[in-house]
């Protein structure tokens, strides 16, 4: 089969396409997919410009998001059968293959029907940034409705459903954009204000919409200086949490603030076998699937690349200020 192979860490001329053997079930509970699509994310690039999570031998396929058809299933598989449409967030860490290419083998606990009324492309782009998202909003957030949320780079690939999943959830959604183009894409997904940082910064606009209040919580997709600034403008006894890695922060105003602080990276259950928090992962998508088939829920494709240029789709995000997610059509 043609699959994208990883054959060192470094630039994107590390990608190369390949033939390489077909993967095979190996236990009572795989299916085996033929993959349509690939999501690709942040992820990817960080682990092929730094190297895998784990110390392992080159190649290594990327790709943790993908969708495509089942084509053989395992005899201890009940609940698929050949020919359904899947979607799900598995491998491309340096353990196991990831879906740049054109099969993959995955336990069918890892999997969700893929929703119907959404195309294969559409489908591979959400899954990591649906958990990501939901986990971030509710499960280390705890939004509630009517409370406020400022997410942070609402037009990306996390922040553009995040503002949806807070809408459906009632809340008040401020977000923060790079320009007028993206405070119009963002305002048509829900969002009730969109302030445009590179015009005026963020803390004092924030400031000004909550009357001085602050949000009740922030969804932080930047790091760095976005996290240090954002403490300011989180309410006294709300919660801050983060995607990345903030770097040497002073505290002080977060502790006077009683602020509850959290990372979110939902790669962990996958990184570290926790297979209770990967179930909740399948649930989410089942959640999400019905907010799909309704209309309620949709993601922006920036753009669509074959598996071949999986370099031009690398080169695309480390540019930055992409709306939506990136995908490879196989």
């Amino acid at each position: 089969m043609k699959a994208i192979l990883m054959t060192d860490k470094g630039s994107v001329e590390v990608l190369q396409l390949a033939d390489i053997a077909e993967p095979e079930i190996m236990t009572a509970t795989e299916v085996k997919i033929r993959i349509k699509a690939v999501g690709v994310n942040p992820i990817d690039t960080k682990v092929r410009s730094n190297g895998g999570f784990y110390q392992q031998i080159f190649p290594i396929v990327l790709g943790c998001d993908g969708s495509g058809e089942i084509v053989e299933v395992a005899e201890g598989v009940s609940q698929y059968k050949v020919g359904d449409e899947v979607w799900y967030c598995h491998g491309g860490l340096g353990n196991e293959q990831g879906s740049y290419a054109e099969y993959t083998v995955v336990d069918n606990r890892w999997l969700s029907l893929k929703p119907n009324n959404i195309s294969f492309v559409e489908a591979a782009a959400m899954p990591l940034v649906l958990i990501t998202a939901w986990n971030a909003l509710f499960e280390k957030g705890d939004l509630q409705p009517e409370q406020t949320v400022l997410i942070h780079a609402g037009a990306g690939g996390v922040g553009h459903v995040a503002i949806q999943l807070a809408k459906l959830h009632g809340a008040q959604v401020i977000t923060t954009v790079s320009s007028e183009e993206k405070a119009d894409f963002v305002k048509s997904l829900g969002a009730d204000h969109a302030v445009i940082y590179t015009e005026t910064g963020f803390v004092n606009e924030v400031k000004r919409l909550t009357h001085n209040q602050g949000v009740d919580l922030v969804i932080d997709t930047v790091g760095g200086d976005v996290f240090k600034q954002s403490i300011a403008i989180t309410a006294y006894f709300g919660r801050l949490i983060t995607l990345l890695d903030p770097g040497d922060v002073v505290l002080a105003e977060a502790r006077m603030r009683n602020l509850l602080i959290g990372f979110e990276l939902m790669l962990t259950p996958m990184l570290k076998g926790l297979d209770d928090a990967r179930d909740k992962h399948v649930i989410i998508l089942q959640r999400c699937k019905q907010w799909l088939e309704r209309g309620d829920l949709k993601v922006h494709i920036a753009d669509v690349f074959p598996l071949q240029q999986a370099m031009m789709a690398h080169k695309k995000i480390e540019q930055g200020h992409v709306s939506g997610k990136i995908v490879l059509e196989i």
